[in-house]
């Protein structure tokens, strides 16, 4: 089924250019100035599912990007790229090493959620920008949110609240929830309680699991939802330990005649190791890039499967991205001055593969979205369908809300 998208993305993407403003308006010569160096860390080890269409991505973009002159005047873009350890520790060292000894203008990346807070208190430390990319807690944007972090992806509460409002209508009551237990499973388990009454009135959570990101006991967890005979399940688990948990619910029924909403499960990283596991019929957020008819779109898939012999997963659209709001950002500012930077970043616009994009100025997040759909199982894969496109602008925090949580930033 061909994803239709939103009627006012209809016109912006109709031009069917490999990307928008930050690619297709670029000067015809190479760029052959001196580089502009951004560095970028992330889990390239420990989540390498993710981080490496991510980063190959990032660097398809940044190539196009300087064949067609590059960016401030015709410099060209060079990214940076470290493993960051999947440690708050090794991150932050890291960052530290691209800052100084690599004299990058700025730094991007990281992947789970408590790393990114860690470079995000050193960024505000040093005073220098970051732009995370796919982290997706809150309290990056709220709580824990600083003048120098910006943030792309859609964070847990966009995610959980578009879910949410795909559950309307049901009727289930007894709810469990499973999610890892670090910063990004629990800010998502909070907003789910927050949230899911609005949609579905008298809802009881009669169960939690919380296991450890990486270590699950896939047998003592799935028991443990079973003996607590919810309805319905709230499921953030993501990479080996989805696949664990769903293999153990597929074989002794715990996923039977009882309706799902899950976190990232549609994203082809997650959904490919299921193989013919997959689950069908859970309502998930994820990427069906293979039913995403726009013409940008459409044009930045065949480059990718042309240059990688393979086929995008969500981390590839993520890197592409970020390399479009980079390049844009760095346009407009025409400095590398790091106050004059984050001052552009602000309510900054930019046209990508996926739409317009804008960096809200009040809390700092991004406006990229992302799909909402149900699993469905074709052949010996999983995928999705009735997929929409859920637009960040329609899911960021009320901004009542961030006042009060970001009261001096």
């Amino acid at each position: 089924m061909a994803i239709v998208p939103l009627s006012r993305r209809a016109a912006l993407l109709a031009g069917g250019s490999l990307a928008a403003s930050a690619i297709a308006a670029i000067r015809p010569a190479a760029a052959q100035g001196a580089p502009i160096r951004i560095g970028e860390l992330n889990s390239y080890s420990r989540m390498a599912a993710f981080s490496v269409p991510y980063r190959n991505a990032m660097q398809l973009a940044a190539d196009t990007i300087n064949r067609n002159g590059g960016v401030m005047g015709g410099r060209p873009l060079e990214f940076i790229f470290r493993d960051d350890g999947a440690t708050p520790g090794d991150a932050v060292r890291v960052a530290e090493d691209l800052l100084t000894r690599e004299n990058v203008a700025f730094i991007a990346g990281t992947f789970l959620s408590n790393v990114g807070l860690a470079v995000s208190d050193l960024a505000n430390q040093r005073k220098r920008l970051f732009l995370a990319t796919e982290p997706l807690t809150d309290a990056i944007t709220m709580a824990q949110g600083n003048r120098y972090t910006f943030r792309l992806r859609p964070s847990t509460y966009m995610q959980t609240r578009m879910l949410v409002e795909a559950s309307r209508g049901k009727t289930q009551k007894r709810w469990a929830i499973v999610a890892p237990n670090y910063e990004y499973g629990q800010s998502a388990a909070a907003n789910f309680k927050k949230l899911i009454g609005s949609a579905i009135p008298g809802v009881e959570i009669v169960a939690e699991q919380y296991p450890a990101l990486g270590r699950i006991d896939a047998g003592a967890t799935v028991g443990a939802l079973l003996q607590a005979r919810p309805d319905a399940i709230f499921n953030v688990l993501f990479g080996a330990d989805l696949t664990a948990f769903v293999r153990e619910g597929n074989t002794r029924g715990l996923f039977e005649r009882r309706f799902v909403l899950s976190l990232l499960t549609g994203e082809p990283e997650y959904m490919i190791p299921l193989g013919d596991e997959c689950p069908e019929g859970w309502v998930v957020t994820g990427y069906p890039w293979e039913q995403v008819e726009w013409p940008a779109h459409k044009a930045y898939v065949e480059a990718y499967r042309a240059r990688f012999n393979d086929t995008p997963r969500k981390g590839s659209l993520l890197g592409y991205v970020t390399v479009e709001v980079i390049a844009n950002l760095l346009n407009n500012a025409n400095t590398l001055d790091n106050e004059a930077l984050v001052d552009a970043f602000k309510d900054l616009r930019t046209d990508t593969v996926v739409g317009n994009v804008t960096m809200r100025g009040l809390d700092h997040q991004g406006t990229m979205g992302t799909w909402v759909g149900e699993t469905v199982l074709r052949g010996r894969t999983g995928t999705m369908r009735n997929a929409r496109y859920a637009d960040g602008a329609n899911y960021l925090f009320p901004e009542a809300e961030v006042q009060a949580a970001r009261p001096n930033v």
